[in-house]
């Protein structure tokens, strides 16, 4: 017979904070809780209209959200090995197996070993992988580019500065660094 016990789902914080439900606006009490949950919403809705466009193009074709994630990170970074798309990705390998095959199937990336070390793994977009990355990032920058165009020098310094608060501190210089790399400069 199968055991089938359940262990308790293990969830770790965003933060070294601790449990990522405390902290302002939890008690009911907290002043700031109006703005920060307008914040919340905000954040909320930017990103599901971020997506939309993207969605549809990739449900037309089968793929979800996971797909266009690792396609935009590969076609982002050429040459990018396996293990650093797990980190950047924060899954696990399960999970970016069945979307890679998926997308490597389909000949949207290839996957060729490295040079100098045969068990790594290093992806590329294919012709057709770049096209589609092309189509669903598009409507993505439009819609940022209709944003920042409403917005001054130093409106534009503020967002970045909150959008980087919003990234765990313990990740920040990592993504930040990673934003900056060249292609070259990824292996």
């Amino acid at each position: 017979m199968t055991d089938i016990t359940r262990r308790p789902l293990q969830i770790r914080p965003a933060t070294p904070a601790g449990d990522p439900g405390s902290g302002p606006g939890n008690d009911g009490n907290d002043p700031s809780l109006p703005e920060l949950m307008s914040f919340a919403e905000l954040l909320f809705f930017a990103y599901r209209d971020f997506i939309s466009d993207p969605d549809i193009i990739l449900a037309y074709i089968g793929y979800g959200r996971a797909h266009h994630r690792v396609l935009h990170f590969v076609n982002r970074k050429p040459g990018l090995r396996v293990a650093d798309l797990l980190e950047i990705l924060k899954i696990t390998k399960q999970s970016l197996a069945r979307v890679l095959k998926q997308l490597i199937d389909d000949g949207y990336i290839r996957q060729q070993a490295g040079s100098s070390d045969r068990r790594q793994r290093l992806l590329y977009p294919t012709e057709k992988g770049l096209q589609l990355a092309a189509r669903l990032a598009k409507p993505q920058l439009d819609r940022i580019s209709r944003a920042i165009a409403a917005t001054d020098e130093e409106e534009k310094n503020v967002i970045r500065r909150f959008l980087s608060h919003m990234i765990s501190e313990n990740e920040r210089l990592y993504v930040a660094d990673l934003i900056a790399r060249k292609p070259d400069q990824d292996r």
